[in-house]
Parts: C-alpha cells; sequence; structure tokens
C-alpha cells in the first residue's frame, strides 16, 4: 500500500510537471526536432545514428551490451576510499572507452571490448564526450526494448583523465556481502540492488561460459518484463554450456543462464522479499528503475559539473509497450511446484504455465 500510494504522489508530481513543461518555451533544432534546450540539438543526429547503426533499432545483443556498459563505467568509483585520499575511479566518466586497452581487460569487465570498440566507431563521427555518449546510448538502449521505461538524460559530463582501478565492478562469483557492500560504497541500499538487476530482464553472457555467448538471463531478453525474476526462483536443473563454471549456477531452462549472484540475492534474507515484488509487478518494475539508473548514470559527478549539466531527457524516446500477449508466467513445462520459494513474508504468486514443449532460449541475435 505505501508503495501505491508513493507511485500516487509521483503520478501527481509528474502530471504537475508535464502541466508546466507544456508552457516551457521550445527550440527549433536544425534537424526540424524541438527540445527544451538549444544545447540539446547536437544529439538528435548522435542519437539517429545510434538506433539506426548500432542498435537497428532493436533490442538485441548491441543495446543490451550499451545498457550494461553504462553500470560497468558508472560503478567503478569508490566515495569511501575517496574520504581517504585514495583515488578510486571517477564513475560515470568514460573512462572504460577512453583507455578501453586497460579497463576493458579487468576480468569482471571481459566482454566489454566489443561494445566499446562499436561505440567508438559511432562517436568518433560526432562531438561528444566519452562519459556522455556512454550514459546517452545506454538511455536510447531501453528505449528499443518494449515495457522498458524511458530514462533521463544529462549532458555535461566531464570525461576522465586516467583509468579507473581494478576491482571495482562487482563479480558474479562474488558473496552477497561482498557485493551489496559494494553498491552500498556508492549509495545503493540492498532493496535497491534488485531494483538495478532489473537490467539483467534484458541481458546475456558472453564470458562467463566462453563457449556460448550471447546466453540469456531469462526467456524474453527482447522485452523488458518480469521474466527474469520468476525464473531465477525456478529450481535449477542444468547448464547452458559447460559444468561448473566460476560465476554461474544450475539454470531452469535449456539454453538459460543463471549467474550464481543473481540466484543468491533471489535467495538472501535481506533481498529475496524485494526480489519477489517483482515477479508480478511490471508498474513497479518500471517506475523503480529509472530511479536507480538515474543516480547511476550521475556516478563521480561532482556539485559543480552538476549544476551546469543540461537535462536533454526529451530526446530519448518513449520505448514501445508491452505486446498485449505478455502476462508473467511459468515457462512451459514449470509449474509452482519449480518454485524455491525465499520469502518468508509472503508465498510466492502462482502464474499459468505457456503450454507446449518444455521452454528452450536461443542466443540473443548478435546483428
Amino acid at each position: 500500500m505505501a508503495f501505491k500510494a508513493l507511485l500516487t504522489l509521483v503520478s501527481v508530481v509528474a502530471a504537475i510537471q508535464g502541466a508546466s513543461a507544456a508552457l516551457t518555451r521550445r527550440v527549433s533544432c536544425a534537424s526540424g526536432h524541438t527540445t527544451t534546450n538549444a544545447a540539446c540539438c547536437a544529439l538528435f543526429p548522435i542519437r539517429d545514428d545510434i538506433m539506426e547503426n548500432l542498435f537497428h533499432n532493436t533490442c538485441a545483443e548491441e543495446a543490451h551490451e550499451s545498457l550494461r556498459l553504462t553500470f560497468h563505467d558508472a560503478v567503478a568509483f569508490s566515495p569511501s576510499a575517496a574520504a581517504r585520499g585514495v583515488f578510486a575511479g571517477g564513475g560515470a566518466d568514460g573512462s572504460i572507452m577512453l583507455f578501453a586497452d586497460k579497463e576493458t581487460n579487468f576480468h569482471a569487465n571481459l566482454g566489454t571490448d566489443e561494445i566499446v570498440a562499436l561505440q567508438k566507431k559511432v562517436r568518433a563521427r560526432h562531438n561528444i564526450g566519452a562519459a556522455d555518449f556512454i550514459q546517452f546510448a545506454g538511455a536510447l538502449a531501453l528505449s528499443v526494448c518494449p515495457g522498458a521505461p524511458q530514462i533521463e538524460f544529462l549532458l555535461g559530463r566531464k570525461d576522465a583523465t586516467r583509468p579507473a582501478p581494478d576491482g571495482l565492478v562487482p563479480e558474479p562469483f562474488d558473496s552477497v556481502d561482498k557485493i551489496l557492500a559494494r553498491l552500498l560504497d556508492v549509495g545503493f541500499q540492498d532493496f535497491e540492488v534488485v531494483w538495478l538487476l532489473s537490467a539483467h530482464t534484458i541481458a546475456a553472457a558472453d564470458r562467463v561460459d566462453d563457449t556460448i555467448p550471447r546466453t540469456p538471463f531469462d526467456s524474453t531478453p527482447e522485452i523488458f518484463d518480469t521474466q527474469f525474476f520468476i525464473e531465477t526462483q525456478l529450481k535449477g536443473t542444468s547448464f547452458p554450456g559447460l559444468a561448473n563454471v566460476q560465476g554461474e549456477s544450475l539454470s531452469p531452462l535449456r539454453g538459460e543462464m543463471r549467474l550464481q549472484s543473481d540466484f543468491l540475492i533471489a535467495r538472501d534474507n535481506r533481498t529475496a522479499c524485494e526480489w519477489q515484488s517483482f515477479t508480478n509487478d511490471q508498474e513497479k518494475f518500471v517506475e523503480t528503475f529509472p530511479d536507480v539508473m538515474g543516480r547511476l548514470a550521475l556516478l563521480g559527478v561532482d556539485n559543480s559539473t552538476l549544476a551546469r549539466m543540461v537535462d536533454c531527457s526529451d530526446v530519448i524516446p518513449v520505448p514501445p509497450p508491452l505486446p498485449a500477449s505478455s502476462i508473467p508466467h511459468f515457462p512451459a513445462g514449470k509449474t509452482i511446484n519449480d518454485v524455491e520459494p525465499a520469502c518468508a513474508d509472503t508465498p510466492f504468486p502462482t502464474f499459468p504455465t505457456d503450454p507446449g514443449p518444455a521452454t528452450s532460449v536461443r542466443p540473443v541475435p548478435n546483428l
């Protein structure tokens, strides 16, 4: 009830802001678009280039990896280390692109070299900093995925002048304690870590098991739905590729990968109930993700820079809605009896089971 009340308040505030925005003078750009600030005009050609030539207007590998890159760039930052006078990354500063030869070879960043190389080619055609480009591409990535929320984009980050140190990006084989502590250092509470992991609904693994690249984390990686949270709670039965790979747990579906970290966070008593709450609440799903993504995109940004940044959120397209046929469900061959419940407060919801032979998941297309 408290969350629903909060959403009602947010809706009222949004309506007031929307009415105010309607009265805001808009700027006409040379491209024919309009926006609230002339500084945002330069983003429209970059947006079109990314959407058409990097993502191919499809929620596939390049979009997924661009969303992943926003996290890997921004989370390489430690305020607690900085308070001790130790340099520990600059946050969302583009260092993973500017110092790609070093940072993409960190173990936690393996597999990011491909999307960094693709993004660098697009960025070279435009006048935009690496820090802004990475976060801009991540925001655009969501806009091609049905069901995803529209997230904000602020323009004006400072680019890195040196690489981030190794060891700041969580690994799938890290303990829950270590992951929660690392993310608390950058400002995310335990339940907000679950919100961040919503990104795994449109994600796949390339380098956990090198023999099976582009292996999805749920059966619907092309849409931003709650299946990831349902399927992570199912009993694992097999590995999609090699057995006993570091950072991987048994998966319930053929062709699907389950990260060890996801498996454990879904079952930890600090996060299990928040995890379960997403299984049948698409509204909460799309309301919470913009909050944590907005904060992630500003990690390491100092107050003087933040004061000069320009809100260009109206350049980000509204994502398409979920297909009408998309409802929370158990994959074919699975039922409530396959669930490993972990929330002591409430029973796991019941969902219909898809008809037909047991679900098998295909790799994410690489366009």
